[in-house]
């Protein structure tokens, strides 16, 4: 859904989870369900039986249970690469040898997921392959979930996570292929730059030891080529009816909020015109609370936002008034309690936009804020999706608090 689009963008740093396979953290752009980690709910059905992975680590070892029956390409393609018979492989220094072991977990988030399998350590590195998704009905609901990261459809490689609890902006974006049976207060205390120092896989049962890892894979592989051509097929006739629908819908959004649009433009045009601006470029204007105190490094903050192009169009926000006036609410992330601000940790330098970054670090608790950030600052000439355009300056109404509603 397009509301949980800005968590995942901002934390961008998630588009990393996305154009260099990084997750997006909370929503979804809707902000992340708040609370604290909670422990791994194992899958319903778990059983002594199946495939498990032994992730032993620098803090202790995690062993996670294998979908490989409803996720049979990604869990093969795990295991394949964990115990060095990927024939795929084309990245040098992990080729023919367990891949994962030594790896770091190059990207953690607190309250939110830890990320490994990069063999560069930089959040861009991979096996050299990339396969399909494998969407299924299971959610990220709960803590311990293992599932791919990537950068956008069908671009799965080495890169996994595991969540510290819920996170369901992620569901039907990332395939879920696993779920931590044991180490869940493992996984809750790896920090960035913790080290996979192995991982064995365990089959227990009849089906779990006829499960040929890299035969199933290598037969993925050899009709991949044609499954990919009649996938863009579909996919370009999907892209031109969607394309004509949001032509359709812009239209119709416009003719009944085009006023308000155009009056927000206005108004942000008139603040930018009395707003400072600091070294980088970013511009604002806060407007200070004289009682307010200054975050201490390392706490979480709880952060309300709008974002808006410079013409008024509002691309997200966690605000639930914002949203309702311009036309944009939606009931579905309200009854997912979407509409609250997201945690972040008050000095963190990764994980959000550079421009979003430095604006929180100039705010005291519930000062409210007008930023401005310049494209070089937020995303450039990629831009972000269908929602922000390449080379797009952006706009921020932005307020952190303490601590969350209670609501």
């Amino acid at each position: 859904m397009k509301n949980k689009f800005l968590l995942a963008l901002l934390f961008l740093g998630f588009a990393g989870l996305q154009a260099q396979n990084k997750i997006k953290p909370g929503p979804k752009k809707a902000a992340p369900t708040q609370g604290v980690a909670k422990k791994a709910v194992m899958p319903s059905k778990t059983t002594n039986q199946g495939i498990f992975a032994e992730i032993e680590t620098s803090k202790g070892k995690i062993v996670v249970q294998l979908e490989f029956t409803k996720t049979p390409i990604t869990v093969a393609s795990f295991i394949s690469l964990a115990e060095g018979k990927n024939e795929y492989v084309t990245t040098p220094n992990v080729k023919n040898k367990p891949f994962y072991d030594g790896l770091k977990f190059h990207r953690v988030i607190k309250d939110f997921m830890i990320q490994g399998g990069d063999p560069l350590g930089n959040g861009s590195g991979g096996p050299g392959y990339s396969f399909k998704d494998e969407i299924t009905d299971a959610k990220f609901d709960k803590a311990g979930i293992l599932a791919m990261a990537n950068s956008g459809p069908a671009t799965n490689g080495s890169q996994f996570f595991i969540t510290h609890k819920d996170t369901p902006w992620l569901t039907g974006k990332h395939t879920i292929f696993g779920y931590v049976t044991s180490g869940q207060n493992v996984v809750n205390n790896i920090a960035q730059d913790d080290v996979i120092k192995k991982i064995t896989i365990k089959r227990k049962g009849i089906a779990a030891t006829k499960f040929d890892a890299s035969k199933v894979f290598a037969a993925y592989y050899a009709g991949k080529a044609e499954e990919d051509k009649k996938q863009a097929a579909i996919q370009e006739v999907a892209r031109i009816k969607k394309a004509e629908a949001d032509m359709a819908a812009k239209k119709l959004y416009l003719e009944q909020y085009g006023a308000v649009l155009a009056q927000k433009a206005m108004a942000l045009k008139a603040i930018k015109a009395t707003a400072a601006t600091s070294e980088s470029g970013l511009q604002y204007v806060i407007k200070k609370d004289a009682a307010a105190k200054k975050p201490t490094t390392g706490t979480n903050v709880y952060v309300y936002y709008a974002g808006y192009l410079e013409d008024g169009t509002l691309f997200d926000s966690n605000y639930e008034a914002v949203t309702k006036e311009f036309g944009t609410f939606d009931q579905n992330r309200a009854n997912q309690n979407g509409y609250q601000p997201f945690p972040f940790q008050y000095g963190n330098k990764q994980g959000l936009i550079s421009g979003f970054i430095e604006a929180i670090e100039l705010l005291n608790y519930n000062d409210k804020a007008t930023i401005f950030i310049p494209s070089k600052l937020a995303y450039g000439e990629r831009g972000a999706g269908n929602i922000i355009p390449p080379n797009s300056n952006i706009i921020f109404e932005l307020e952190i608090v303490e601590t969350p509603p209670t609501k």
